[in-house]
């Protein structure tokens, strides 16, 4: 069982590479990248992993301080579950100290939900992580809605954010940033009753 001292270790889910970066499926990395600014620190090489990672400490001085280290798989998504395993042994984090962020289908736009384990819906970087090391992680579930008509969903999740949708996409970005660290800080009950739409 995890204890306050343990590190926590965030990871951001998408695809790397600039081809990729306004895609639906990357909006995990957008939430990694807000709160690397906000720690201020620069994502750089892992050693003993495929991913980029910022070390740092999260949240309010005393004893909500935590000990975090973020990450952003360098593999392709359906390949998440290597990097981050490699990750939390690496680190020494328990499992319940791990927080997915990734893009979520079965939610309307810009909806989050927080939760403890639960199943993979369908998502691969998600499948590729309960595969590798259980299911027992948080996740904080951003959501994309559903495709348009029928566009395959593959189409959907590699698309930019529409137009209409990138007016809201910092705001959003910005909550979904702000979830994670009152997750850490406060817990997760707390963090679900203040951020879960």
């Amino acid at each position: 069982m995890s204890d306050a001292t343990d590190p926590w270790l965030i990871v951001g889910l998408g695809n790397p590479g600039p081809e990729y970066a306004a895609n639906r499926h990357n909006v995990g990395f957008m939430v990694a990248d807000l709160l690397a600014e906000r720690i201020g620190g620069k994502f750089k090489r892992a050693q003993k992993a495929q991913a980029q990672v910022v070390e740092g400490r999260m949240g309010p001085p005393g004893p909500a301080n935590r000990r975090v280290i973020l990450a952003k798989p360098m593999s392709y998504m359906n390949l998440s579950g290597g990097p981050v395993t490699a990750l939390r042994d690496f680190y020494k984090v328990p499992t319940d100290h791990i927080v997915a962020i990734h893009d979520e289908l079965d939610i309307d736009y810009g909806a989050l939900r927080l939760k403890l384990g639960g199943g993979d819906n369908g998502h691969n970087g998600l499948k590729s992580m309960t595969k590798a090391m259980g299911a027992d992680y948080h996740r904080v579930r951003f959501g994309i809605g559903r495709p348009p008509g029928r566009m395959p969903v593959a189409d959907f999740v590699l698309k930019d954010f529409s137009s209409t949708e990138r007016k809201e996409l910092a705001y959003l970005v910005d909550r979904a940033a702000d979830s994670v660290e009152c997750l850490l800080a406060e817990g997760l009950e707390r963090a679900q009753s203040a951020y879960n739409s």
